[in-house]
């Protein structure tokens, strides 16, 4: 049986679903299976507003995703140095799974992108951390002993994978292609390793 990879985002100009297409290619590359999915926008009064099936890209999460996966790769741009509303609005409605304890012990990785330099990356992805800690999840993050975290320029750090996009810096460089990618395969490899050891 394959260890099955969540990836989980929301994305609103298309970086933030690169990186979650470089992450999933570290979890293939790691042996797992990345299930990719995103959430609709919302309404300024936090309701859904796109019909139940997208017209393209991956289909809208539910949460039986969450609850059947192995690990989990959660994404958003930032919003004033937080994760965007609708990702927020999805992580609210999984009062149901932190009940049944359906998340605890299942590792995750953070991925972000902002439009500057000092745009919140980490504060952001402090914020997604959050409801996954109190689900009983593992954070996972990139170690400094990955050249690429130390050589970066642009995003991309321990917190997780990140994206600055600018106007000198419109598509994912390769130090953030890279790190999305690792952060993929460490996600699996724990979840291999865990599942391994809990049979």
């Amino acid at each position: 049986m394959s260890t099955r990879i969540l990836v989980l985002y929301y994305s609103r100009k298309g970086r933030t679903a690169e990186l979650a297409r470089h992450g999933a290619r570290g979890i293939e590359a790691a042996g797992g299976e990345a299930v990719i999915r995103t959430v609709p926008a919302v309404s300024t009064t936090v309701e859904a507003l796109d019909d139940p099936v997208p017209d393209s890209g991956p289909p809208f999460a539910a949460l039986s995703d969450l609850e059947t996966c192995d690990g989990l790769l959660l994404g958003s741009p930032t919003r004033f140095g937080n994760m965007a509303a609708p990702l927020k609005y999805f992580l609210d409605l999984t009062s149901e799974l932190w009940l049944k304890g359906a998340l605890v012990g299942k590792p995750a990785g953070l991925f972000t992108s902002t439009g500057s330099l000092h745009g919140g990356q980490e504060t952001t992805l402090l914020s997604m951390a959050l409801p996954l800690i109190h689900h009983g999840m593992l954070w996972t993050g990139i170690p400094s002993t990955e050249p690429a975290v130390n050589r970066t320029r642009t995003g991309g750090g321990p917190y997780g994978a990140s994206h600055l996009a600018s106007s000198w810096n419109q598509t994912l460089s390769e130090d953030e292609r890279a790190l999305a990618h690792i952060l993929g395969e460490r996600v699996t490899k724990i979840a291999i390793a865990l599942s391994a050891s809990n049979p």
